[in-house]
């Protein structure tokens, strides 16, 4: 049940119609999901999320992008290149720490198969993949997550609204001493013509303590307090995806709004989390392959008004999406006989 059905409601902006990132036409979300025990101890509480940007091939029809760091703990790959560049040519991947490399891995294997020219007679490609340390309920020692099971996230990939809560990447995570994972939530923003975009944001939640968490602001008489287990600082990723053309340096002033969300939750950006956001429109892409010296974009200019209302449904969104994540998470049992309970139950 997402946060709005509970009958709080975020902001001032309309969703779209599912209140989810995949509202933004062409975007696709997939998860797969791993929860299974290895020994009497250990257990695999964990899984692979994959945000594509279009329907497309990513890799020939690249997409705009820029990254934003807010605190630097995380362990990524292919965002160095991203914010070079300005562009986004591969899926956006989003897994535990640990599980990087293989994810990384199984990307690359995927878009290989699918782009014979990679690395051949063009260049290579940059896999973008983010984490959170979901170590407290998954035996992330163990390496349960394999090239393979990135492929299939990927392939899992669906237009319809996505799975929230304890699910791919969001398995094992936890939020605020809660159950946390993945929550997503969007807007509807309009120019003065009435021409309307959409602005989606798609979150991995993994920090803050329950003193942070400010339950009367939020929750008042609906949540039960609990006696949660107080985790080593987490972490949170978060994805922001829109159809409104964009550069990719407006881009990352966007993504910066997006701490603002984050902080309304409660949010101090610990010394040990990493939060960093990942943004994109596919309402400008960008072909591998062209024939003419210079390239003509028609994108939305720095002063018109719509800029502050982005700016403001960028806060909003991110806001919803990390409580989205909070509601649909249901009580999770790992590692160790270890349960991090829901907020709601």
């Amino acid at each position: 049940m997402k946060i709005r059905e509970r009958g709080l409601i975020i902001g001032q902006y309309p969703t779209g119609k599912h209140n989810c990132l995949t509202d933004v036409p062409g975007v696709k979300v997939g998860h797969i999901t791993l929860h299974k025990k290895i020994s009497e101890e250990e257990h695999a509480c964990t899984g692979v999320t994959a945000i594509l940007p279009h329907e497309g091939n990513l890799f020939l029809e690249k997409v705009v992008a820029a990254s934003y760091v807010i605190n630097g703990f995380g362990k990524t790959t292919g965002l160095v290149q991203l914010d070079e560049l300005g562009l986004l040519e591969s899926p956006i991947m989003l897994s535990n720490t640990f599980a990087v490399p293989a994810v990384t891995h199984g990307t690359i294997e995927y878009m290989l198969k699918n782009n014979r020219e990679i690395g051949d007679t063009t260049g290579t490609i940059n896999i973008v993949t983010g984490e959170c340390n979901d170590g407290y309920l998954n035996s992330i020692r163990e390496l349960p997550i394999k090239p393979e099971h990135a492929i299939e996230a990927i392939e899992n990939a669906v237009h319809t609204p996505c799975e929230e809560g304890a699910v791919g990447a969001g398995k094992g995570m936890v939020c605020f001493g809660y159950k946390g994972g993945i929550g997503t939530s969007s807007r509807i923003v309009a120019d003065n013509n009435q021409c309307s975009y959409h602005l989606g944001c798609l979150v991995l939640s993994n920090f803050g303590g329950k003193v942070e968490f400010p339950f009367d602001k939020y929750m008042g008489p609906f949540v039960k307090d609990k006696d949660v287990k107080e985790t080593p600082d987490g972490s949170i990723m978060i994805i922001l995806g829109t159809d409104i053309p964009l550069t990719d340096r407006q881009l990352k002033r966007i993504a910066k709004r997006c701490g603002i969300g984050l902080g309304r939750t409660g949010s101090n950006y610990s010394h040990g989390s990493g939060d960093i956001v990942i943004a994109f429109s596919n309402g400008l892409k960008i072909p591998h392959h062209y024939k003419e010296d210079f390239s003509q974009q028609t994108v939305i200019r720095e002063d018109h008004p719509i800029m502050n209302e982005i700016f403001s449904a960028a806060a909003e969104v991110t806001e919803e999406a990390i409580l989205n994540s909070l509601s649909q998470a249901e009580t999770t049992t790992g590692r160790k006989g270890r349960t991090v309970y829901s907020l709601f139950s």
